[in-house]
C-alpha cells in the first residue's frame, strides 16, 4: 500500500490495482464528473483534479456537514490530487497542455460551449493526442435543440419524467438523491473503462459523449417501454409497483411497516399457504397470476394487511422470511449508517481530509485480487508543487491568482 492508502478491515492488500499507471485529468465539479473519477481513483488511476483557484470545486462549499467539509465533496473526492489552476492564463494553458500530453483520460463536465472556448474541444484534443480518451459529461449531449442548455439534477429529472413516476404528473416528487448526476457518473465511469480496454486493442483513444438525459432515460426502463409501445403506464402511489402485487410497505401491529414484494406466482403460493393460511387463494382466479393480482390489488393488499396487522414487526419478519419471501425494514438514513450488514462486511473505512480523519464508504464489488485506493480528500491546490515539478514547470502567480473560469454544468 502507498502512504496515501488507509488500511481497512478485511481488505486484500496484495495485487496491483487494475488502473495503476492510468492518468486521468479532470475538470469537474459537483457530482457527475467527480462520481466517475472517484471510482477510477478507487481502482488505482491517478486522478488530477483541476480546480478554480478562487474556491475550487463549488461542492467544497455546498455545506459543512462532513465535520466541517462539504458532504458532497467528502463523498466524491478521496484519493485525488488537487491542482489549483487558472487555465485562462498563458501559464495555466501551458500546464494543462503538458498534462494532457501525458494523460490517458481527459474528463470534464464543463458548461455547454466552455470546452471549445478553452481550446479543449474533443476533435482538437483527439487530433493532437490520438491515444487520449476524452469523456464529456453534459446535460443533454452534443447536438439537438437542448445541447446549449445548462443542466442540473433537478432539471434533468424533470425533463426525463422521473419526478412524474415518483409522484404523479399533477404532483411530481423528486427522489431524495441526485439520480441524474449519479446515472451520468456511472455511465462515464463504465464507458471510460470500456474505452481503455478498446485502446489496448486498437492503440487509439476516442470521444465519449455522456448525457445526463440519456443516462437517466435509460433508467426509466419500464414506464418508458410501456409508453413507447403505446400504452399508458399505471400510476401508483407510495411504495407500490404498477406491474407487481403484492408489492408495498404494509402496516404491522406495533405501528411500524414492513416492505414486502411477491415477484412471481410461486411466491404467491407460499404467501397464501404459509403466511395468509388460505389454501383456497392459491388457485383463485382473482389472485393466481400476477396480472390478476395487479387487477385486484386492493383485495390483495387487504388480505396482507389483515394478516400482518395482527403481528409486530419481528414476528411478521420471521413469518415472511420463514416462508421464503422477501421483506425488509424501512430504515432511516441514520439506521443505514449502522446497518448490521454493512458493519459485518466492513463496508466503512477512514480517510484523511483537510478537517481530519473522516469515515468513507467502500465502493461496491470488492475484489479478491486487490484493495481499493483510499487516499486523502485533498485541500485546494494541495498538489500544485508536486505536479508542476513533475512537468518541469515552475509555479507562478498566474497559476494561483483568482480568475473567473468556465463553470461545469
Amino acid at each position: 500500500m502507498t502512504d496515501d492508502d488507509v488500511a481497512h478491515p478485511g481488505a486484500v492488500t496484495s495485487g496491483t490495482r487494475p488502473l495503476e499507471g492510468v492518468l486521468v485529468v479532470a475538470m469537474e465539479q459537483a457530482v457527475a464528473g467527480p462520481f466517475a473519477t472517484r471510482h477510477l481513483a478507487d481502482q488505482g488511476a491517478r486522478v488530477i483534479k483541476i480546480e478554480r483557484v478562487d474556491g475550487g470545486d463549488f461542492a467544497r462549499g455546498f455545506d459543512t456537514l462532513a465535520s466541517g467539509l462539504g458532504a458532497h465533496f467528502a463523498w466524491l473526492n478521496r484519493t485525488k490530487e488537487s491542482l489549483a489552476l487558472d487555465v485562462k492564463t498563458p501559464h495555466g494553458k501551458t500546464v494543462l497542455d503538458a498534462l494532457l500530453a501525458r494523460a490517458d483520460v481527459f474528463l470534464h463536465n464543463l458548461a455547454p460551449g466552455a470546452a471549445g472556448d478553452l481550446g479543449l474541444g474533443a476533435a482538437e484534443l483527439t487530433e493532437a493526442h490520438p491515444c487520449l480518451i476524452v469523456c464529456e459529461i453534459s446535460g443533454y449531449g452534443n447536438g439537438g435543440p437542448y445541447d446549449s442548455r445548462r443542466a442540473y439534477d433537478l432539471l434533468i429529472q424533470s425533463e426525463a419524467a422521473v419526478v412524474s413516476v415518483t409522484g404523479t404528473v399533477d404532483d411530481p416528487i423528486k427522489p431524495g438523491i441526485a439520480i441524474a448526476d449519479i446515472a451520468a457518473g456511472c455511465y462515464a465511469y463504465s464507458s471510460v473503462l470500456t474505452a481503455l480496454l478498446a485502446r489496448e486493442r486498437t492503440g487509439r483513444g476516442c470521444v465519449l459523449d455522456v448525457s445526463m438525459l440519456d443516462a437517466v432515460t435509460e433508467w426509466m426502463g419500464y414506464p418508458l417501454t410501456v409508453s413507447r409501445h403505446g400504452s399508458v403506464p399505471r400510476m401508483v402511489v407510495g411504495m407500490s409497483h404498477p406491474a407487481i402485487a403484492p408489492y408495498d410497505a404494509y402496516p404491522v401491529g406495533d405501528g411500524s411497516r414492513i416492505a414486502l414484494s411477491v415477484q412471481n406466482d410461486r411466491e404467491w403460493v407460499r404467501l397464501a399457504r404459509t403466511v395468509l393460511r388460505r389454501d383456497d387463494l392459491v388457485d383463485d382466479p382473482r389472485f393466481a397470476t400476477n396480472a390478476a393480482r395487479v387487477q385486484n390489488r386492493a383485495e390483495v393488499d387487504s388480505l396482507v394487511v389483515e394478516r400482518l396487522s395482527a403481528l409486530d414487526f419481528a414476528a411478521a419478519e420471521r413469518l415472511l422470511l420463514g416462508a421464503g419471501l422477501a421483506c425488509a425494514k424501512i430504515n432511516s438514513v441514520a439506521e443505514l449508517v449502522d446497518h448490521p450488514q454493512l458493519t459485518a462486511r466492513a463496508r466503512w473505512a477512514e480517510v484523511d481530509s483537510p478537517v481530519g480523519t473522516l469515515p468513507t464508504l467502500l465502493p461496491p464489488a470488492p475484489s479478491s485480487g486487490w484493495d481499493v485506493a483510499l487516499g486523502p480528500i485533498p485541500e485546494l491546490g494541495a498538489h500544485n508543487e508536486r505536479i508542476l515539478s513533475e512537468l518541469g514547470l515552475a509555479d507562478t502567480d498566474h497559476a494561483t491568482s483568482p480568475s473567473a473560469q468556465a463553470v461545469p454544468s
